[in-house]
């Protein structure tokens, strides 16, 4: 094999989960674009029994067995740090070599820093996606852990770059998101209509009756409620439009903001299901995303918390008009024409914003922001960085004879 400096990378990219979340989404792309380069790429994950991830892989996958979520979050995340520090240790233990072992998520990440601790791995890489608030104390420990303990520390936008460096004095190199313009694309797909059909989407705007889309789930940082209240008034003048709220699995509980929702859905007396006012689908196949973005008149994303906003690129690639935040990430990236702004703190600026949305025409053409992003150019930015902030050199733990790892 050549010597890692100048040919291919052994690189282990480790993530949460197997589930359609968007950190998951970049571990999976990133993946793809790093072994179309010639590198040798293993992509691992927890899952608990009959569990895979949501679209095939061309890499190497490695599932690791672990129970079923449980109801307490610590627990669970104990038993994953667990359940991965010791599968990890198996591949090395067998001789199975990396040159680059990156955790994309905290759990992981604390699998990673264990085996530095023990003297079984160099270092590690961990990209920061964005921080979560906990008031378990031991995940945020967790979390701060995650990165403090990596020899390398990554992120995908220039706020949580900021973060990192006033709140923990972590000097993170800067990544990004890219988009697959082969799968998100503005021309109509023959599965187009079956999937709007499938799924009880309403007719859409040029039949008078507006969809709006949300991907995510319902969830606080979503803003799903906020944007429920302005949907609620947008229905007094669009009385057919309809809010479609796409996607939810995740392994935290969301469940305060899920009863703030249903109550106000309740009050609203608006009817929820296939067809009508509000349509929450939870997950759905991977496949149906595409039709699901040519089918929607607009994307919400006023979030109030965001690593990047992945879906972002995705739905702006498909021609859809999107509406997001007036706050970073978005403002790092993002520019009038391609998004309308919203205050993600203000239900009038949301409304506002949601009626604005039904006078923008869709995009024809992949716009200029979805050309910048794309996932070849962040696998070219990540090996560059994998190469150039630490040598790749020898191990020194001969037990396990490991290749060459970060230090």
């Amino acid at each position: 094999m050549p010597e890692p400096r100048h040919g291919a990378l052994r690189i282990a990219l480790l993530t949460h989960s197997v589930n359609p979340r968007g950190g998951v989404v970049h571990t999976l792309e990133l993946a793809h674009a790093l072994h179309d380069a010639g590198h040798r790429v293993t992509v691992m994950a927890p899952a608990s029994p009959g569990q895979a991830f949501f679209r095939p892989l061309r890499c190497s996958v490695e599932l690791i067995s672990v129970e079923p979520a449980s109801a307490d979050l610590a627990e669970m995340v104990a038993s994953r740090i667990q359940a991965i520090e010791k599968h990890v240790l198996n591949l090395l233990d067998q001789g199975h070599g990396f040159d680059v072992l990156h955790a994309q998520d905290a759990i992981s990440a604390n699998a990673l820093a264990n085996l530095r601790d023990r003297g079984l791995i160099r270092g590690f890489v961990r990209t920061v996606h964005h921080l979560d608030q906990f008031g378990d104390p031991r995940l945020m420990a967790w979390q701060q852990r995650g990165f403090m303990r990596a020899s390398q520390v990554l992120c995908v936008s220039a706020l949580w770059q900021g973060v990192l460096q006033h709140a923990h004095g972590i000097e993170a190199a800067l990544v990004h998101n890219g988009v697959d313009a082969n799968r998100y694309s503005a021309q109509a797909g023959q599965s187009d209509h079956g999937v709007r059909r499938k799924h009880g989407l309403v007719a859409g705007r040029q039949n008078g009756a507006p969809v709006f889309l949300m991907v995510g789930g319902v969830e606080e940082r979503k803003n799903t409620h906020r944007v429920l209240q302005a949907f609620i008034q947008v229905r007094a003048t669009q009385p057919q439009a309809q809010l479609v709220i796409v996607g939810g699995a995740s392994l935290l509980n969301h469940d305060d903001h899920s009863r703030q929702f249903k109550a106000s859905l309740h009050a609203s007396g608006l009817p929820c299901g296939p067809g009508q006012a509000v349509l929450i689908t939870g997950p759905v196949p991977d496949d149906d995303m595409p039709a699901l973005f040519r089918a929607a008149d607009a994307l919400l994303m006023p979030s109030l918390r965001e690593g990047f906003g992945l879906v972002v690129l995705e739905a702006l690639a498909c021609g859809t008009p999107v509406l997001v935040s007036r706050t970073a990430p978005f403002t790092e990236y993002l520019a009038e024409p391609d998004v309308t702004w919203a205050d993600p703190l203000s239900v009038a600026s949301i409304e506002r914003a949601m009626h604005q949305m039904l006078g923008v025409a869709r995009h024809t053409g992949l716009p200029e922001v979805c050309q910048r992003f794309t996932w070849p150019a962040s696998a070219e930015r990540h090996t560059a960085l994998y190469r150039a902030f630490h040598s790749l050199r020898e191990p020194f733990h001969a037990r396990h004879a490991l290749s060459p790892s970060l230090a």
